[in-house]
Parts: C-alpha cells; structure tokens; sequence
C-alpha cells in the first residue's frame, strides 16, 4: 500500500504589536533630550548648589543667580564687545579626550559660522585674558548665569555632558540667558503642572523677570526643557496651551531663536 502524505498547511494570521500610546512614546524618546541627559548627570550634584536644575549658585552672591539680560547690563555680567565682536577667551581641560575636545570646540563655532551668525567669538585663552570660561570635567552639567569674572567654569562631566546641545545650552547660560520655560511671559504659552512635579523641585519652575528682547517664545530652542522635566509620576510638568505644540525640549542644537536673542543682546 502506497503511504498517503497528507500536507497540513497552517495559516499564521500576523499578529499586530499593541499600539503605543502617544504620552508612552514621548516617554520613550525622552532619554536623548537635552534636560534628561543633564539631569541624569546632574544626579550627584546637590540641589541645593543649583537653580533651574543646572545653574550654578555663586557662593560669594546668592543674588547674581537672579541676574537676566536686564540687570546683567548694568551689573556687568555681559561679556565685553570691542568694535564689532564679543571675545571670550576659553580653556578646556585636558581630562577631555581629543574627541570631546572637538566636540566642544565645535559646538562653540557654531556662534560663529553656525546655520546664524552671531558677533560672538569664543577665542583660545592668552596670558593677557583676565576673565574667561573653564570647560572641566566636574561632577555634572552646569554653568553660572551671565559673566562671572576670572576662571568661570562651565562643567561637562566627560561622561554624559560632552553633546553639542549641551555645550551650546551651558554657554547660552554663561552669556546670561535662563531657561525658556521661566521666561517671564512663560505662563502665557505652557500650564506647569505642579502637582507632577518632585517634591522639593518646584523651584526650578520658578518665574524669571527676564528681558524677552521681543522674541516670541520658543519651543525649538536648545533652552527649552521637555514636559516631562522633574516628573515625579511619568507625568508631563510642562504642557503646552497650544494643543497643535506636541514636541519640544528635543533640540539638538540652538534654534534660530536663540542665534537672534544672542545678537539682540549683545547688539550684534
């Protein structure tokens, strides 16, 4: 007898993966934005030593931490302009591999010959420069606010802090700019969801009376924090009036916002 080979032929139905929801995603994409990798970074850093989440506190003036572009003018916290450009002399310490060095170097070029142009001009450090910015490798990422005077550090923990988003967020700090979710007109854009937010982090939510140098709010601008910025639930803080606005804090370099403000600041 001639064995019958019967062939079963199985239909497989493809199974489709459960839809992610759009908060879901979001919370997916989160962990390359600008704020997330500076938090992350900034987890060993007392909170105490900073504002806004990465604003250094000077020790000697708890004060020149409240500076923004319109007293920074009268106080000196801009840096000097001769004839048409602002030079600010800079270090960046040797802990920093060739790679990061680059990395800085051109972030900061950008001022320069970026897709804007600004009169800033961040220039190697001579024996003759009194005041200029210290890029270290310190424990975080931070910046003071505005021109300090002497050695002025900006930190980028080498392992972290070391992206062209960040370099350029801590030297927008350091020429006197705050975050662009504090801006004193911020209330007429975003709802801060306070209630989301980490107990004893609220402060970093805090109103600035900053000098806005008539430039519409920016949700594009490498200043801007996520929504989901000291989330204590997984929460948005930070929600947009305008329901069409669904992303932002993910800037990987300055918008064309932030090329204006500098020049509207610094009369370029």
């Amino acid at each position: 007898m001639t064995p019958v080979v019967i062939i079963v032929l199985l239909s497989v139905t493809a199974v489709s993966p459960i839809p992610i929801s759009e908060t879901d995603r979001k919370k997916r994409d989160v962990s390359t934005t600008t704020f997330t990798k500076i938090a992350k970074a900034n987890e060993n850093v007392l909170e105490s030593h900073l504002r806004h989440g990465d604003i250094m506190v000077p020790t000697s003036n708890d004060d020149g931490i409240l500076k923004n572009a319109v007293p920074c003018t009268s106080a000196g916290c801009k840096w000097p302009k001769t004839r048409r450009r602002v030079k600010i002399p800079y270090t960046i310490s040797n802990e920093f591999s060739r790679k990061q060095k680059r990395t800085i170097r051109r972030a900061l070029r950008a001022f320069k010959r970026g897709k804007r142009r600004t009169c800033i001009r961040f220039v190697r450090k001579r024996r003759r420069h009194r005041d200029y910015i210290s890029f270290i490798s310190g424990t975080g990422c931070w910046s003071y606010l505005g021109r300090q005077g002497n050695a002025q550090q900006i930190s980028l923990q080498k392992n972290g802090c070391v992206f062209k988003d960040i370099v350029q967020h801590e030297a927008l700090h350091a020429l006197g700019f705050h975050h662009e979710h504090v801006r004193s007109d911020r209330d007429e854009h975003v709802i801060i969801n306070f209630e989301n937010i980490i107990s004893g982090f609220e402060r970093n939510f805090a109103i600035e009376q900053t000098n806005n140098l008539g430039t519409p709010y920016d949700f594009q601008s490498v200043m801007h924090y996520g929504e989901f910025a000291f989330s204590k639930n997984g929460l948005p803080t930070i929600v947009a009036r305008d329901s069409a606005v669904t992303t932002f804090g993910t800037a990987t370099e300055m918008s064309a916002n932030d090329y204006e403000r500098v020049n509207r600041l610094y009369e370029c």
